[in-house]
């Protein structure tokens, strides 16, 4: 009786997995397309192992002659949200003998095939939005911010090495016409 039992549930299990499949193959190109985009894949699962609580060293350059970077310290915490579309962080801190706190969204656009990142602080008021690409193993943001002196759009990069599972970096560069000057390095160290 128990065997006539099991039996009956795996081949109403089994009858559950074909009308799924079935029900799959009837989508009009429009669902495959909206399914496709909205489904995690590789990419979110990647971004997904920033997952947990962080400390991290910041070291920032006000500019390119500046021999010393300012140094501080502070924590991060990356969450996954959203059925794993997206990752957010909330960061907490000291700079400028101030409190810092920030918080970011990342993201990979499905669609488009590109990373996708906004950032916001309270050492400011708009939201920087960046746009980035696997290039030899390490995440590159390309994006503008706006300098609040000139009120000008400057160009920025960010780049993010994974060293392993417990450390990361994330560099960050004012693009030029003289060059990229690195601006920000922070180092990241998974708290156990």
């Amino acid at each position: 009786m128990k065997t006539i039992k099991i039996a009956s549930i795996l081949l109403l299990l089994f009858s559950f997995s074909l009308m799924a499949q079935e029900e799959q193959h009837q989508m009009s190109p429009e669902q495959k397309a909206w399914m496709e985009y909205m489904t995690p894949g590789e990419e979110q699962l990647e971004l997904a192992k920033t997952v947990g609580d962080w400390t991290y060293e910041s070291k920032f350059w006000m500019s390119p002659d500046q021999k010393e970077p300012m140094v501080t310290n502070g924590t991060a915490k990356f969450e996954s949200i959203l059925g794993g579309r997206y990752i957010s962080s909330e960061m907490k801190g000291m700079m400028m003998n101030s409190t810092f706190e920030g918080r970011g969204l990342d993201g990979f656009d499905n669609a488009r095939k590109i990373y996708v990142s906004t950032w916001v602080d309270n050492m400011g008021t708009g939201i920087m939005y960046m746009e980035g690409t696997k290039e030899d193993g390490k995440l590159v943001y390309n994006g503008t911010s706006v300098n609040p002196v000139t009120k000008a759009s400057e160009k920025m990069k960010t780049v993010i090495t994974t060293i392993d599972d417990d450390h990361f970096k994330m560099e960050m560069f004012m693009v030029t016409d003289n060059g990229d000057f690195k601006s920000m390095e922070i180092n990241y160290t998974r708290v156990k």
